[in-house]
């Protein structure tokens, strides 16, 4: 099983990458930076995780207002620095660990935590900032990451101990991942700071000092609190630790601090410390019977013969497929798949097993692939074939003997809108089955 080895709480403000990029390590101004994060990073060293959890918000980068969630987790195979504005830092791509990911979400959402998901989403100084300080990374990062974005700019934002109980959610899903893994969640975020408005440069050192006491001998206090109590303290960007409390909530009750180092250089305070887990082991059959409760929602679903729910799984092995073919939506890749449907392909990176799979309009085969049904209606409108013809396909049967089952066996119909050209859905249709 997963263990949690304890949680790294870290500040995330763009300073500690700018320090490290500029190599500030030994400028009398930056240098406490880096002192405070040293003892964390011989911690990361000597114990060795294999995953970090890291909490973190995106600071309106990879995450905009047209879709703005409280919770998203990522599930995806890596993930790279986003481009902030000035380029991006030269930093490698760090992996996601999709099969924790999978367990993580699913285990969330049977405990009624409404997430949402994520993938190929570059990621900001919220969560690569502290990072690059507390892992060495020119040669590759040695520990994966499943990253866990939270929506904390834009209200009403969820209260702060549901921040703390998703935490303890959090795990029950680590504990009960079958595979052996050591797992250390990192925290990032604060501590006061205020960035916006006449308030700006607002700071609270002795606030900062409650917090952190309150933060490892009584979390439950620090749960109460409003939001406009957090930004009273704190600034109201210095309300995102109650991201903190999502980590102290996985860990036992109580903690070990190991390390706890504090520096306000200018606008945000800058915080660092370890809390090792006191967790003794598992009780009788408490992961086997959570085990067994995430999968009851789908639990018979595999006696559906023909039938694909589409997982995490699936999801993550067909993304490139699913995003190549979502972007058929796009009038300007249309055009392109048209006129040049294989340098198109080869564009978007896909396989040769993917790109043969669309080619041959194998309809069957891209569910098996992994595709979504939803995108293959897109293809269907794009190369100017009906619903009907692909849900023949899929079925190995003739259109004709398909439109037999159905009540009205002459209507065929598309998603195609007055941009589709002519529809012949007369002519025969390539349609490989997959057999």
């Amino acid at each position: 099983m997963a263990t949690i080895l304890g949680g790294v709480a870290v500040s995330h403000t763009p300073t500690i990458g700018f320090a490290f990029d500029q190599k500030k390590h030994t400028d009398p101004v930056w240098a406490p930076i880096f002192e405070a994060f040293e003892p964390v990073k011989r911690w990361l060293a000597d114990v060795k995780p294999d995953v970090a959890i890291v909490t973190y918000n995106d600071h309106v980068t990879s995450f905009f207002f047209d879709h703005y969630s409280a919770f998203a987790l990522g599930i995806g195979e890596r993930y790279e620095a986003a481009d902030e504005g000035g380029g991006p830092r030269d930093l490698p791509a760090v992996a996601g660990h999709p099969g924790l990911a999978a367990h993580i979400g699913a285990s969330l959402m049977h405990e009624e935590f409404d997430m949402s998901f994520f993938q190929n989403k570059p990621l900001d100084h919220g969560a690569f900032s502290p990072m690059s300080v507390l892992w060495d990374h020119a040669g590759g990062w040695p520990v994966s990451i499943v990253p866990l974005q939270m929506g904390v700019l834009q209200f009403p934002v969820p209260s702060v101990r549901r921040f703390y109980k998703l935490g303890q959610a959090l795990r029950r899903a680590i504990e009960s991942y079958p595979e052996d893994l050591r797992v250390v969640i990192v925290a990032t975020g604060g501590l006061s700071h205020q960035v916006h408005g006449e308030r700006a440069g607002f700071n609270n050192t002795p606030w900062d000092m409650q917090f952190l006491d309150l933060f490892e001998k009584d979390p439950e206090r620090l749960a109460q609190l409003t939001h406009a109590e957090l930004a009273e303290l704190g600034g109201v960007e210095g309300a995102e630790v109650m991201m903190w409390l999502t980590m102290r909530g996985a860990l036992s009750p109580q903690v070990k601090k190991l390390h706890q180092a504090y520096y306000l250089p200018s606008m945000t305070g800058i915080a660092a410390a370890i809390y090792e887990n006191q967790a003794g082991p598992v009780i009788a059959g408490e992961v086997a019977r959570h085990q067994q409760a995430i999968g009851t929602q789908l639990a018979g679903a595999e006696r559906l013969v023909g039938a694909y729910p589409f997982t995490f799984a699936r999801s993550v092995k067909a993304f490139r497929l699913n995003r190549f073919l979502h972007d058929l939506i796009e009038p300007a890749q249309r055009e392109r798949f048209k006129t040049d449907e294989i340098g198109a392909m080869q564009a978007a990176g896909l396989t040769e097993e993917e790109m043969g799979l669309v080619q041959t309009r194998n309809w069957r085969g891209l569910i098996h692939y992994g595709c979504i049904f939803f995108m293959l209606e897109k293809l269907g409108a794009v190369v100017g074939v009906s619903n009907l013809h692909i849900y023949a396909a899929m079925r190995g049967e003739t259109l004709e003997a398909f439109q037999k089952t159905r009540n009205a066996p002459g209507a065929l119909y598309s998603v195609a809108g007055k941009q589709a050209g002519a529809l012949d859905w007369n002519s025969p249709v390539a349609s490989a089955t997959d057999a």
